[in-house]
This record gives C-alpha cells, sequence and structure tokens, in this order.
C-alpha cells in the first residue's frame, strides 16, 4: 500500500495580487502602449510627506533580482529594493465620484499622509539587529 505524501510546508502566497478590475485596467493600458510591454514594474519610492510611495512604470525586460507575480493574466514585477514595504498588497482599480485610479491595499502600511498620496511603515524597535 503506498503512502500519500503529506504536505510539510504551507505554500507561500504571492508577494502581491490583483482585483480583477485592477488586471482590466492594466492589460487595457498594456495594450494601448506603443512599447512592447510584457508586465507592469511596481515598487516605493521616498517622496511624500509621509515618506513613501508607491511608483508604477511599464516593464519591457526584467532585471536582476526582481520578483515576478503573475496573476489574473497579468506579469506583475517588483523592484527587488520595495518587495519588503509591498509583501501582501492588493492592487485593485476604483472609480468614484473623483474620478478613477490604482489603490493599494497594503498591511505593512502603518499610515498615510492627510491626502493620501504617500505612506509610511512601523518601525520596529524591537526587531532583531543583523
Amino acid at each position: 500500500m503506498k503512502e500519500e505524501a503529506t504536505q510539510m510546508f504551507e505554500p507561500s502566497k504571492q508577494a502581491m495580487s490583483l482585483t480583477q478590475a485592477a488586471a482590466d485596467q492594466i492589460k487595457a493600458l498594456m495594450e494601448k502602449s506603443d512599447e512592447d510591454v510584457i508586465g507592469l514594474r511596481v515598487g516605493v519610492k521616498t517622496t511624500g510627506c509621509s515618506g513613501m510611495s508607491y511608483a508604477m512604470e511599464y516593464a519591457t525586460e526584467i532585471r536582476d533580482h526582481e520578483e515576478v507575480v503573475e496573476d489574473k493574466g497579468v506579469k506583475i514585477i517588483i523592484d527587488p529594493k520595495s518587495i519588503m514595504f509591498l509583501i501582501g498588497t492588493e492592487m485593485d482599480y476604483v472609480t468614484d465620484r473623483f474620478g478613477a485610479h490604482f489603490t493599494f491595499n497594503n498591511p505593512n502600511e502603518a499610515g498615510r499622509c492627510g491626502c493620501g498620496e504617500s505612506f509610511h511603515v512601523e518601525k520596529k524597535e524591537d526587531a532583531p539587529k543583523p
């Protein structure tokens, strides 16, 4: 009798995910591009009153050490310096009375500035030092 294999580890989650609305909008934007776009590069940059903001651009190549996630038919390419700030983030595309825009539901955010354009993460004072 053959023993069934047991799973020793839980499969890891993707670093980022997309809602269907975000995936549909990204696909539509990529189709309109004049470049040969393979996906969307996502990262964070230091800016704004709260410290960091999200950055997006078309990706025409995958660079060294970038994390590649495929979700709902879209390739998301994550900047290696940004991955620790984006783990677990869900990207959405919403339409409201002010217009339509991408939003990031990021569990790592500790707060946002008043205008909502930038965010910060909490410092872990008790984190082990390398």
